[in-house]
């Protein structure tokens, strides 16, 4: 199946999924940018990121790359591949956050409320960030919506992530990334094993996701559009608070705000977030079929380039 990268000629872009046909438009909100699509397609070759990767049983894979350019009146739109569906790790997590703090904001319960973990949510053994001093969660630990929010986000934390999947529901979930168009995206599986899966969802298709949506989901958190203002800021406020600074943001310089959310598994290495150093303003969405070991340099040379194609005029060297 092709995937499609754009260019002049691709003002649509459209992706069929083996499980049914998916159609990934671009929102008209957006202004499709010929010259960064073509600067990222040149950085992407010259990182030798446009391979097409073995990723093991599940066959093989292309990266999936997405900007938008906030430092005009209206976004600005480049990518490559950004259409292609491919596992996002932890970064889907966001959009669980997303659901719980909507239900939050409409009175279904508070962030003070207590959530019992059970056992089979329990499924970190280890920090997943080892300089967080915060415990592990195991079986019988009573904590907050909110505490389980930051442990989420801030340190990825599969256990966090499980207990808050219960609590929102999956088909809720989904209903939210289905309102903005996302479908595709759905949350399908939680952080577990099949075998430990609720019944039903133990012969699903994997979660997946694509660079568009995931910077769609970003441009409607910076624009105080994802839900409603108190939602969109308590998601920025969150990302902002993310721990792990190991994949675009090495490539930044140490002014920037990065407010983004980070996912590593195997395969699969990604970042997606919102840039902003006061004047330089963009969303980056960056999916690489590659082990972190192998794709972490990659990916800040690649931040550091987009950053400096983008940096206003006033700020280059």
């Amino acid at each position: 199946m092709g995937k499609l990268t754009i260019s002049l000629a691709v003002i649509l872009l459209v992706r069929f999924l083996p499980a049914a046909a998916q159609h990934v438009q671009l929102p008209s909100y957006y202004t499709l940018d010929s010259e960064l699509a073509d600067s990222l397609n040149t950085f992407v070759r010259s990182l030798n990121l446009d391979s097409t990767f073995s990723v093991g049983e599940d066959g093989t894979e292309q990266v999936s790359l997405a900007v938008i350019d906030l430092n005009h009146g209206n976004p600005r739109f480049g990518g490559v591949h950004p259409d292609n569906f491919i596992y996002p790790a932890s970064v889907y997590k966001m959009y669980v956050a997303a659901e719980i703090l909507r239900q939050v904001s409409r009175g279904d319960y508070a962030l003070t409320r207590q959530v019992a973990v059970t056992a089979h949510n329990a499924v970190d053994g280890a920090r997943e960030i080892l300089s967080d001093p915060r415990p592990v969660l195991h079986a019988g630990d009573t904590v907050t919506i909110n505490y389980l929010l930051d442990l989420m986000i801030t340190r990825s934390d599969n256990s966090a992530a499980n207990c808050l999947i219960d609590v929102a529901r999956r088909e809720n979930i989904n209903d939210l990334l289905h309102e903005y168009g996302w479908q595709g995206s759905e949350v399908t599986r939680k952080f577990l094993k099949r075998k430990f899966e609720d019944a039903g969802y133990d012969t699903v298709r994997g979660t997946e996701t694509c660079a568009l949506h995931a910077a769609d989901f970003m441009y409607r958190i910076t624009s105080n559009q994802l839900v409603n203002p108190w939602v969109s800021q308590q998601m920025k406020a969150l990302l902002g608070r993310q721990l792990d600074m190991s994949k675009l943001s090495p490539g930044l310089p140490p002014g920037a705000m990065f407010s983004h959310k980070t996912g590593w598994f195997s395969f699969w290495t990604n970042d997606v977030g919102i840039v902003d150093d006061g004047r330089t303003r963009y969303i980056i969405a960056c999916f690489v079929p590659m082990r972190e070991a192998e794709a972490g340099e990659k990916m800040k040379v690649l931040s550091g380039r987009i950053f400096n194609l983008l940096r206003q005029p006033q700020d280059r060297p």
